[in-house]
């Protein structure tokens, strides 16, 4: 996936200014995230056609009804997410593996999940560093269970039980959610007591499939 028309220089360029632009003024405060995405080169995990616009602040589609979230967003997750050198970390919704590359950055191990085959091809071959696995994204990853950090790659209407129960006691969740249409970006811990999600940011956030709450049953008046 590259952009034949600019020169490395040139996406070195941009990503400086993705860094400087879109992350140090909005609340990207970790030094580690902000150093692993101005090494990882966001081109090389977006179509051709789309290399070009990569550090745009926007999602970018991926096709088959997939996007690649801003970065922003990203940087968020990861800062709210606080993690260590030795945590272990899975991300869930990681299609062609941009946030597994950052994320390995800064992580002891890194699973990334995805369940489009075409998407885990790409993320094989771009990433290095995370174990890219093909599953249900709603089935999290079990194999590698617990985990200290689950990071879900784009919003969802609900979190399933099966995703909770693979973290750690004391691990952190960071995702989106969707609430009536509106996304924002939300940290649960797990703890003796159970697990609860508290929003932080109200940012657009790219919708995962295969997460939507069951529709309840309404009788016509």
């Amino acid at each position: 996936m590259t952009d034949t028309t600019r020169s490395p220089s040139d996406f070195d360029a941009m990503r400086h200014a993705m860094v400087v632009s879109q992350l140090r003024t909005s609340a990207v405060s970790d030094p580690r995230v902000v150093e692993a995405m101005g090494d990882v080169p966001r081109e090389a995990f977006v179509p051709a056609a789309q290399a070009g616009v990569a550090y745009r602040d926007a999602a970018l589609p991926l096709g088959g009804g997939r996007a690649i979230n801003a970065p922003l967003i990203l940087g968020r997750l990861l800062t709210a997410a606080e993690i260590v050198a030795d945590d272990r970390v899975l991300i869930i919704g990681a299609a062609t593996g941009y946030s597994a590359a950052v994320t390995a950055r800064i992580a002891g191990s890194v699973v990334a999940l995805e369940e489009d085959a075409a998407m885990v091809a790409t993320a094989r071959g771009a990433v290095a560093g995370a174990e890219v696995v093909e599953g249900p994204l709603t089935q999290g990853w079990a194999a590698a269970a617990p985990y200290d950090v689950i990071l879900i790659d784009g919003a969802v209407e609900q979190v399933p039980d099966a995703i909770v129960a693979q973290l750690a006691p004391g691990g952190r969740l960071a995702t989106g959610i969707v609430d009536r249409g509106v996304t924002r970006l939300a940290l649960g811990r797990k703890t003796g007591g159970g697990f609860g999600l508290t929003e932080f940011a109200d940012l657009d956030c790219v919708v995962l499939p295969g997460f939507a709450r069951p529709k309840t049953f309404q009788f016509a008046r």
